[in-house]
This record gives structure tokens, C-alpha cells and sequence, in this order.
């Protein structure tokens, strides 16, 4: 989990340099989710991008695994299981794209105002 941490550190300074909201808010979110779903379901963290696309932020997180992310039933009342849900409420878009043996899983958001 020491990459998680680190890769959420890596997207606020990413965020800062690019003179938008300190926090990221949403941003941050949605990376920390990318992050913890690769490393517990998909044999660890190869690559973390941001890039920005107009107005857009895409986050990808890149994987091992081939197998594609789920998202089961959401259920506001279990513990945990909520990444996806909580990806796909926070983004305008999200997928899924092969990456040689594995697959980066990425999600576009509004990029945050600046600061």
C-alpha cells in the first residue's frame, strides 16, 4: 500500500504544479480508488498518468492483470467494495484498455479550477 500513498502524493504535487486546487479534491479521490483497486485486485501498480485533455483530467492506472474491473451490486450498508461506484459517480467517463499482458484502467473527470 506504501505505492498508494505514494502515488496520491504524486497526483496532489502534479495537481499543484499545474496550479490547480490544492487538494484535487475529486481528483485525489478517484486516483487513491484506481490506485487500491490495482494493488489489491490486480497484482500491484505498474504505471500512474495524468493528462490533461482540454477541460479534462484523465487518471490511468496501469496493472498486470487482464481481467477488467467489476463493479458488483452497491450495497450503501456493506464495508467496502464501493471503489467503483464511487469512480463512476465521481467521472464523466471511465474504461478499461489492454496493456500488453494487462490493462490500464482510466477515468476522465472535469480538470479542477485552478487555485
Amino acid at each position: 500500500m506504501a505505492a498508494c500513498g505514494a502515488g496520491i502524493a504524486w497526483v496532489r504535487r502534479t495537481l499543484d504544479g499545474w496550479n490547480v486546487a490544492a487538494d484535487g479534491g475529486d481528483a485525489v479521490l478517484v486516483a487513491a480508488e484506481l490506485l487500491a483497486n490495482a494493488a489489491e485486485h490486480a497484482g500491484g501498480i505498474l504505471r500512474l498518468s495524468l493528462e490533461r485533455r482540454g477541460t479534462l483530467l484523465q487518471i490511468a492506472v496501469t496493472d498486470p492483470s487482464p481481467e477488467p474491473p467489476r463493479m458488483g451490486e452497491h450495497r450503501p450498508d456493506a464495508i467496502g467494495g464501493h471503489g467503483l461506484f464511487i469512480v463512476d459517480r465521481l467521472t464523466l467517463n471511465r474504461g478499461t484498455r489492454r496493456e500488453g499482458g494487462g490493462k490500464t484502467v482510466w477515468a476522465d473527470l472535469p480538470l479542477p479550477s485552478p487555485s
